[in-house]
Parts: structure tokens; sequence; C-alpha cells
């Protein structure tokens, strides 16, 4: 993943694949049957996404070993040939692809992304163009387990491939390269051809889409055109988006090509709105996010995320019409390391109880949230997530009059909605009076034991209107 500073510390058809077995396609076609989004996704080969809202991220390869982040290569100025010698260690011999896919599955997550390729140029996958490569150092080709296990749970499979490639001989050195501070740049750069390289780039991408399936999602990184980055002509990014959508028609692509795509990736933030384009139109986005602040295996950075902060970043993702596809770094064995094995069993607990108002969900627009909650909503249902425990009332604006059943997602427990007498004073015990378009929800004084408690409303009309109060609604 970039990093832009260094740390403080006319399509033609799918090609099919041979390795696919029968139970893998069924498991799609039984995925597909159960998703309440299913026809939709049969018209907008793209909507698969936006219904899924959550996804996994496996950031593996070399920089595993030495365990000191995925940009380590680039932070220490390591030589390729020194940094090279990792290969003759890589021996990956716990990563289980089937256990990633029933942890993704578990956790609620409807896709996953494996970086085939990192800037370190290092390849998990079988290619005819390099033995720089997990199957020629360690006889495994780690993309197609990875594939082959996503599609036996039905999770939709995507690949991050890095434009970068810092042990390629024809990349040329630039602001991001690991030999950047040497005083022979010019000289280097002279016997290196551009060219040449991205000739290697369009072949990789291509064994990739050809040789793999179906690929839902294509994850390019990264463009960086800084006074001495790279550009999106560095990449023929227009020839490449060309070969994806003839190759891979159906397949999501990022913005990371320089030019735009089918959707945009914030990274390391979240945005707080719904995300629009330059012309203020609404954009497709997803919020890429690590459990500790790196994307590679980083042994010594323990500053993980807590399970409900992933899970209120994921609300609040999906709240703001965009997706969350959450990171973990295995470690230089290939194991999922125990911090993010809790997070995600943990995420995974909430989801099992709470998943309708994450999946097929988008923002509910018309409607203001109250402080300390996050709106999602679908047909009828409005999925109030309450991020802080209110004194007994949450007040929602324009649903009196609307709310057919209220109940906590969690256990199914009933929860009383009231529309308060506008006229009524405040006395004692009794609150004022409220607008009359306010639907009142009162709630239990304990808050319940869950990662962030969540009332589904069942409504008489669709939850989302496109119309709206002209103030909030809020809590007590």
């Amino acid at each position: 993943m970039p990093t832009p500073s260094e740390p403080s510390p006319a399509a033609t058809s799918v090609a099919p694949d041979p390795h696919a077995s029968s139970a893998s396609t069924d498991s799609r076609a039984s995925s597909a049957s159960t998703d309440p989004e299913a026809s939709t996704v049969s018209r907008d080969p793209h909507a698969w996404f936006d219904a899924a809202r959550f996804g996994l991220f496996v950031h593996f390869g070399l920089y595993a070993l030495p365990a000191r982040h995925e940009w380590s290569m680039s932070y220490e100025r390591r030589e390729v040939e020194d940094y090279r010698r990792y290969a003759e260690f890589f021996d990956p011999d716990r990563f289980d692809a089937a256990d990633l896919a029933r942890r993704a599955r578990k956790a609620g997550m409807r896709y996953a992304v494996l970086t085939t390729k990192h800037h370190e140029g290092f390849c998990l996958f079988e290619s005819a163009h390099t033995d720089y490569s997990a199957p020629a150092v360690c006889g495994r080709d780690l993309v197609r387990e990875f594939v082959d296990a996503m599609r036996a749970e039905g999770l939709r499979v995507g690949f991050y491939h890095s434009l970068l490639d810092w042990s390629h001989p024809d990349f040329t050195i630039d602001q991001n390269h690991p030999q950047r501070d040497r005083e022979d740049v010019a000289a280097l750069n002279s016997g290196r051809d551009m060219a040449r390289y991205r000739a290697y780039l369009h072949a990789q991408v291509r064994e990739l889409l050809t040789g793999y399936g179906t690929i839902d999602y294509l994850f390019f990184d990264f463009t960086d055109p800084g006074p001495d980055g790279k550009r999106p002509e560095d990449w023929d990014a227009e020839g490449l988006l060309a070969m994806v959508r003839q190759l891979q028609p159906g397949c999501v692509v990022n913005d990371r090509l320089g030019i735009p795509g089918d959707l945009v990736t914030p990274e390391q933030y979240q945005p707080r709105d719904p995300m629009t384009g330059p012309d203020g139109a609404p954009v497709r986005w997803e919020a890429c996010q690590t459990t500790n602040g790196s994307w590679g295996y980083h042994r010594d950075n323990h500053d993980h995320k807590s399970a409900d902060l992933l899970v209120r970043m994921l609300v609040g993702s999906v709240a703001a019409g965009g997706n969350l596809l959450l990171n973990i770094g295995p470690d230089g064995r290939g194991a999922v390391s125990p911090p993010d094995a809790e997070i995600l069993a943990a995420i995974g607990g909430w989801m099992d109880l709470h998943a309708a108002s994450i999946h097929g969900v988008g923002p509910a627009d018309g409607l203001d949230a109250p402080p300390g909650t996050l709106l999602t909503a679908r047909g009828d249902r409005l999925y109030a997530h309450l991020t802080t425990w209110p004194m007994q009332h949450v007040h929602l604006r324009g649903l009196a009059g609307r709310v057919r059943f209220a109940r906590l997602l969690h256990d199914g427990s009933e929860v009383e909605v009231a529309t308060v007498d506008p006229d009524q004073h405040a006395q004692n015990t009794t609150m004022d009076g409220l607008e009359p378009d306010v639907a009142t929800l009162t709630l239990p004084i304990r808050r319940p034991d869950v990662l962030l408690p969540v009332v589904e409303l069942v409504l008489t009309d669709a939850a989302a209107d496109g119309g709206g109060p002209s103030t909030p609604s809020w809590t007590e």
C-alpha cells in the first residue's frame, strides 16, 4: 500500500478456470440464491460490491520475514541482492488459505483480497516471466490456494497487484525506490527501460486474469505523480484497464491506476460523509484499513484497534455509502497473528447477530441520525446503531406514525415507540412536548453486552426517501 512518508519508527468471455471445482461453483450459486441483493447483482455486475459491504485484505510476502513493515525494503534502503536473500528462507508452512476463508466468512466478510505481488516484487503466483516467486522457492502457488479456498466458502475473490516493482531491473528508480539516495541514480536509470517493465507488468496481470477463473475485484497500487514519481502513462494505465475490461468484464477495478476506475479507495482514514466525484455525483468507495497501522506483518507493532472501534468504523462506512476492507498481515510462516485472530472472532460474534444492518443496506437518505447514532437502511428496515448508549430515549425526526415495530437486533426484544404530545409541558418526571413528526424510542437502562447495540425499526414505507427534516434527531 502507498505510504506517503516514512514512519516515525467489448468484452470477451472470462477465461475458464481449469482448477475450479464443482463445489466452488455450487458455493457461489448457493450464496447468490440466498443473497437479498441477488436480483440486483444480476442486473449490475458491480452491485454485489455494494451489497457485500465488508471484505478481508491479506498482505503477505517476503516482508513478513524481516517483520518490520511491508515497506521495509524502501525505508531501510535495501539493495535488491541483499533483500532477495529472504526468498531462500521463505517457507509459509502455516499459510492455510482454507482457515483464512473460514475466518473471513465467520467475521461476516463477503469478499477477500490477496496481495499477488507487493512493491518488493516477489510474486505469490506461478509466473512464466519470473522465478522470483513462491512457486519457485517453496513449490506452492499461494494465489491458487487462496482463490480455491475463498470460492469454497462462497466469498468473492479479489487480487491486489502492485504497479511498482523495486526488484525489477528495468523499473526506474524514483522517489519511493530503495536506491533513491544513491549518488549514481542517473547512471543506474540510464540502463533501465520502463517500456520493458511495462510489458512485464501487463504480462503478469494477464496471467492473473486468465489463470484463476473469475476475478471479482482488482486492487492496483499505486500511481504517485509527484516530482519524481510514476504517472499513469508509466503503466499505460488506459491499456491496462482496457485489458481488464476485455478479460474480466465484470471485475471491479479501483482508482489507483491514476485514471478513473469503478471506486475510490480512501486509506487509513474514515470518510465522514458519502463521497462524491469532481462533478458532485456520489461515487462508490471503500475504506481500506489495518488492524494495527501496518499492512504487512510487523512483529513489534502492538497498536491494534479494538474490535468495537473496528465495528464502528464498519458501520460508519456503510452509513456513508461505503465498504470497509480490513487488512491482516500473516506472519513469516503464514499464520494469522493472535491479535488479528481475536479481532476477527470478536467482529464475527457481533456480525452473527447484526449482519442484517450491514449486508445489502446503505445510507438512510432523508433521515438525520441523532447524536451518538449511525443509521443504515434497506427497504422498510431502518437500523439505528447506538455508538453512545442514551439515558432511555432516542428521538427520531420524521418517523412519527411510520414505525410498525422496533426491536433490539441482538435478542429480538421489543423497543417501545411513542409519539410525545407536542402540547405537553415538562414537569417533574414528565418530558416536554416534542415536534409531531418525532418518534421516541424507550430503551433499557443497562446497555446490552454487545460491541455495538442496534435497534431495528420496521417501517410502514421505505426508510430512505431522499427527503428529510431540516433539523436533526437527538438522544437523551
